[in-house]
């Protein structure tokens, strides 16, 4: 097996600090680059759809949350992971391009749901799909016993991150 760039790294610190174990580096390091990786590689069916990838977040945020496809602003955030004044640019965009809507919450009056649309649900059903086989192509390195196996590992190191833990 080829050593990677962050074993490499590793390897160097070894020997100008062997006072210190750099072995956190080959879980964080990797993580990082896989990151990086990941995004570049994803990104290219969304951009030819004419999206960014937080275009896409919005748009399955509200595919997967079930007829009538609508939440409000805050519920989008929460949902995306981004703070209202994101899923508002993200909004525009995609109302402009006839994806969402926008309409007065029955329930309070001064809030606003954004809905798909019936363009936004088949660009939404879409994109999914091959999102889904994208993703799938570029895990197919590794086994489905792997693939479970490291999915409950990042879920266990991911609940072991408690935020403000710094």
């Amino acid at each position: 097996m080829q050593t990677d760039a962050i074993a490499a790294i590793v390897e160097q610190w070894k020997h100008e600090r062997p006072d210190l174990d750099p072995a956190p580096m080959l879980v964080t390091g990797r993580l990082f680059r896989l990151a990086d990786e990941l995004d570049q590689r994803l990104r290219p069916p969304f951009q030819a759809a004419g999206l960014g990838r937080g275009d896409f977040d919005v748009l399955a945020a509200l595919r997967r949350s079930g007829d009538p496809y609508a939440l409000s602003a805050g519920e989008l955030s929460r949902t995306v992971l981004v703070t209202t004044g994101a899923i508002t640019k993200r909004v525009d965009r995609l109302e402009a391009r006839g994806l969402v809507g926008r309409s007065v919450a029955e329930t309070d009056s001064r809030g606003r749901l954004i809905t798909l649309t019936a363009e936004g649900v088949d660009v939404a059903d879409e994109l999914i799909a091959v999102h889904l086989d994208n993703q799938r192509r570029l895990l197919s390195g590794l086994s489905a016993d792997e693939q479970t196996q490291l999915a409950h590992l990042l879920e266990r190191f991911a609940s072991t991150l408690t935020p403000g833990d710094d």
